[in-house]
């Protein structure tokens, strides 16, 4: 029986060998992580992770082909083939602060894998990486091999929060790099044979090991870039008079760019798009290539202006101050059908109005109030640290409430910001939200999720991102 290990069980590792031991009834698939509550949860009711369809394919294999634990040693010495899907966070001082990964915890796991080895490895590259790891982690395991041999291969994943389940079962593409040498075609073909499985062979794309690394940058930067140009446009159309939405479904209907990431938003958020812009950043800066670098950074720069452009406008609005008023905070998390909350553009929306002395009420119908308060209170690159290396008890922002539903995040307030396209906030009673809040009341919709004639026939002044704007939002500009 082929066996497999992947260390690191978060939102990538879990999810991923779930799939493949629910397709691959005969392999053996060990998840294993040094952290006991997030592998006591796997094996629990209550798994760590929100992902629709997730538990249903945990529970039909979990105890027979599917095991979580955190024994690594013994598993990764049992294992055919290793999955390494380990934080690769940007670093936060040192050469390359504030772009480059920090690879402290794969060179730890490859060195781990190196030790504990007896037998011949093929170790797979899961988690996003800068290009070139490969080689560096060659180069670790070749230098402890003992006379072992192992194979690297790049396997990047590209799922999509919320529909990841979905994104295993279809993938558009499976991406693996290796080496050009009859040991690395080999060790190509035994992973190819894995997701051959389920995923139909014209999907399963092989490639050079720098390919399949660049190709997961590129892909995000790509997705992005799409991302900051509507938003980009967004704030023309809010200075001209145009409808964002209206612009974006006219540009998608050109064939050559399509409808998919064009709408307009409070910004990007999520695990991956800012860290591997600014990866990218520092890999073409590296390579004496600074207007490549310049481009890209770009990309990020128009992300962290949508946000600020949107609570100058909070501001604004609202006679210019927030200070010890009620905000009510509709969703917490990067999107909907996800309790993630890394880079989150609430995160940043959220410490701007706690700047402006704003008291905050925060509702999200997945992210728990221990999460809101440790993500207010963290440094900005903490969050992508394994929890135990995290700050232990973040000091709660005394003017932050955490509440149970939307109506008890309104009562009250002067405003309410949307910041999560959750499905619930389409369909909520805004008269009885609008009969219990201070008067003039505000929406401002960060997703573009509300009916803004309905809501201006309620009284609110509303402000939905690149729509034309309200006459008293004109009256009262937003100055950055």
């Amino acid at each position: 029986m082929v066996k497999i290990c992947c260390i690191g069980a978060g939102y990538v590792g879990g999810p991923t060998m779930a799939v493949i031991a629910l397709k691959c009834p005969d392999i053996e698939v060990a998840v294993v992580d040094i952290s006991v509550p997030r592998i006591t949860a796997w094996n629990s009711d209550q798994l760590p992770i929100y992902e629709p369809g997730l538990e249903d394919v945990v529970k039909q294999c979990r105890g027979k082909n599917l095991f979580f634990s955190t024994d690594v040693e013994r598993h990764v010495y049992e294992a055919d083939i290793v999955f390494v899907s380990v934080n690769t966070p940007t670093k936060t001082r040192g050469l390359g602060a504030g772009k480059a990964a920090d690879l402290t915890y794969w060179e730890s796991a490859a060195r781990m894998i190196a030790d504990v080895s007896k037998s011949d490895k093929i170790v797979v590259e899961k988690s996003t990486v800068p290009v070139k790891t490969a080689e560096a982690i060659e180069k670790i395991l070749t230098h402890n091999s003992n006379g072992i041999n192992f194979q690297i291969l790049s396997n990047p994943e590209f799922l999509a929060e919320g529909t990841a389940i979905e994104d295993l079962f279809k993938p558009d593409r499976v991406l693996i790099g290796g080496r050009e040498t009859p040991e690395g075609q080999k060790a190509i073909k035994t992973l190819k044979d894995v997701y051959a499985h389920w995923v139909p062979e014209e999907n399963i794309i092989t490639t050079n090991l720098w390919s399949a690394e660049l190709s997961k940058l590129a892909a995000n930067a790509f997705l992005a870039q799409r991302i900051s140009s509507v938003n980009a446009m967004s704030a023309l159309c809010e200075a001209t008079g145009a409808n964002v939405s209206e612009v974006s479904y006219a540009v998608g209907k050109d064939t050559r760019i399509g409808p998919k990431f064009l709408n307009s938003s409070v910004g990007f958020g999520g695990s991956c798009f800012q860290k591997d812009i600014l990866n990218l950043v520092y890999i073409c800066e590296c390579n004496g290539l600074p207007e490549v670098a310049e481009y890209w950074r770009q990309v990020i720069k128009i992300n962290d202006y949508q946000k600020s452009r949107f609570v100058n406008r909070v501001v604004a609005s609202m006679f210019n101050t927030v200070s010890n008023k009620k905000i009510a905070i509709l969703g917490f998390a990067f999107k909907k059908d996800t309790g993630d909350t890394r880079e989150t553009p609430a995160i940043d929306v959220c410490k701007g109005l706690l700047g402006d002395k704003a008291r905050l009420s925060i509702y999200d119908p997945q992210v728990t109030e221990d999460q809101i308060q440790r993500d207010l209170s963290m440094n900005k690159f903490d969050w992508d640290h394994p929890l135990h290396l995290q700050p232990m008890s973040p000091t709660t922002v005394k003017q932050v409430s955490v509440v149970w539903d939307a109506y008890a995040a309104a009562k009250d307030s002067h405003a309410v910001c949307i910041l999560t396209e959750w499905n619930e906030f389409k369909t909520l009673d805004f008269q009885r939200i609008y009969d219990n809040m201070q008067k003039p009341a505000f929406v401002f919709d960060g997703r573009n999720v509300v009916d803004i004639e309905k809501l201006r026939e309620i009284g609110f002044i509303v402000y939905s991102i690149g729509k034309p704007l309200d006459g008293w939002l004109k009256d009262m500009p937003a100055v950055a």
